[in-house]
Parts: C-alpha cells; structure tokens; sequence
C-alpha cells in the first residue's frame, strides 16, 4: 500500500516498504496521514477494533464543543488518508518478525509486508463487566470507561463507578469532583481498605457500598439499575466500569520490546520502543490513554521516521 497526493504521482512500487502501521484508529490514522505527506511508502492494516467505535460522543476532542461521535472521528480521519492516497488493509497482523537487516515482516493469513520501520498502534481493550445490554448502555452514554474524557457530563449527576474490590477508588475520587453523590461498589472482591483510604472516601463525600454487585441494568427511563447480592438495587444517573484494561502489545512484546508490568509499550521522545525500527502511538505505550495524546503520539514517531529514513 503506497501513500500520495494521487496515484499518478506515487514513486514505483517498492519490495520494501518505508513503513507497515499495525491499528488504525486516531493514533494509526493520524501517522498514515503524516508519512503519505513525508512521501513515504507505507501500509496501513486495519484490524477495525479501535475504541473511537465505543464512543457516543466526545466532547473534548478540540474543534467540536457540540461533540462528536467516535465513529463519525473515525470516518473523517479514513476520509483524509485516502486523500492523500492511503489504502487500508483489513485483518488482524498475526506475527511481526525482525529480521537480521534490522527490517520487520507483519503477515495476516496468507498475506505479509516487508518494512524498514513499523508503528505499532495497537491500542487496548476496556474489559466490561459480565452484564447483559453493557455495549448498549455504552452506545447510549450510561456506562463509561474514561472520567478524564467525560467527567464534565457527570456535573450534578448521581454516579456508581465499579470495580473489583477497591481497584475503583482512585477513579470514584476523581469523578466526585464532577458528580453530587459517588459510590464506590464491587464486582466481587471485599474493599479492604485501610485507614487512609477509608478517611480521602469520606473527606470526599464517597460511599463505599461494601455488597458485591450482583447484576447491572438499565430501564427505558435512562437510569442504571444495579443489584446487589443481598438483593438491594441501587439507581444511578451514570455507571463507571474501572475493570482495567488489556494492552494489545502482544507483537513488541514477542520480540522483547520493553514493557511495563502491564504490557504497556516503554518508548523514547521519538515514540520508539527499546526495539530499534520499532515505534508504538497510542493508548498501548504508557501514559495518559487520549485520542488528542495517540495523535500527538503519531506526529512524533512519523516525523522521526521520515527523519530516520532520510539519513539512512
């Protein structure tokens, strides 16, 4: 897959790409978009799991104070590669090798790219809670991942953020800065707090409902209903699900690219992991999981490898 302004002024065909981007959600988009402007070679494959799909609306995504819904996000940033030439490939890269050159094969099924450099753009998978209608309340705006992007909707509104055991404190004391009354539940898991942390919950006005939640719901009303093991249902206006994620790092991790002990990618200022060629954007590499951050993430490593190319 070659990236241009038009197809009339693409250089010929190369057997080895100048990069293969793995994910194409904002961060894998955004690098598609900066290296067809470098000029570059490039594939682009796209395994359509990003998280823009999940999201009804961001509102704090720069330039849309009315929001917008992830997947329109991602319609447009398709829109704008293939202006400049790109063609996204469909499928999931199964296995990414580096070879004794210092370049990388990805192969997908019967097909494989040949690169001088690969991002990685992977991102991370939010693991929900085991409920019935979970993906539909998410469409819908009930049940939430990210207080950092939405926090602001939760002013003056009655919120549950879930976890297991205490796994959920650190989010239900940030969302009580937004929200008039926060508790804190269990999906299974007893609190087991200590002192300090049983005194930053109350200063905060935070109940913490020591009964595991036994199933969540919610009415044709727009409010969460959840039950609790002891029979109990509580209601709320939102539900924060603080599950954790899991990080798709699994191809720098088989070349033993360094790690965080939760499978984040460690990178450089230049978005390249301790592999050399090898560069992460996006909510896989460590830091603050945002669309504005995957695309800062993007400009950095396209820039750096163009740069990286031009002197080799």
């Amino acid at each position: 897959m070659h990236a241009g302004h038009t197809e009339a002024a693409l250089p010929s065909s190369p057997s080895l790409l100048d990069c293969v981007i793995i994910g194409a959600g904002a961060a894998g988009l955004t690098a598609a978009v900066y290296l067809a402007r470098f000029r570059r070679c490039i594939a682009v494959i796209d395994g359509n799991a990003s998280r823009l799909l999940a999201i009804p609306a961001s509102h704090n995504y720069p330039g849309f104070a009315d929001g917008i819904h992830g997947e329109e996000l991602l319609s447009r940033l398709r829109r704008h590669a293939a202006h400049y030439g790109v063609r996204s490939t469909p499928g999931t890269v199964e296995t990414l090798e580096r070879l004794d050159d210092g370049s990388f094969i990805a192969r997908c099924g019967k097909q494989q790219w040949h690169a001088r450099t690969v991002i990685l753009a992977t991102g991370v998978t939010d693991v929900e809670p085991d409920f019935p209608d979970v993906k539909r309340a998410v469409a819908e705006g009930f049940v939430r991942y990210c207080p950092v992007c939405d926090g602001f909707e939760a002013i003056s509104k009655k919120v549950a953020v879930i976890g297991h055991g205490k796994g959920g404190l650190a989010e239900a004391l940030f969302v009580r800065h937004f929200a008039d009354a926060v508790s804190l539940l269990t999906l299974d898991d007893p609190f087991d707090l200590d002192e300090k942390e049983q005194l930053r919950l109350g200063q905060a006005q935070v109940q913490a409902v020591h009964v595991p939640v036994a199933r969540l719901a919610f009415d044709n009303a727009g409010v969460m209903q959840v039950n609790l093991d002891d029979g109990r249902r509580l209601s709320f206006d939102v539900v924060y699900v603080a599950l954790g994620t899991l990080v798709n790092s699994g191809l720098a991790q088989v070349l033993g690219a360094q790690c965080t002990a939760r499978g984040e990618l460690v990178v450089d200022a230049h978005q390249e992991s301790s592999m050399p060629g090898l560069y992460a954007a996006g909510d896989l590499v460590k830091g603050l999981n945002q669309i504005t951050v995957a695309m800062g993430h993007a400009a950095i490593a396209a820039t750096a490898i163009h740069n990286r190319l031009g002197r080799e």
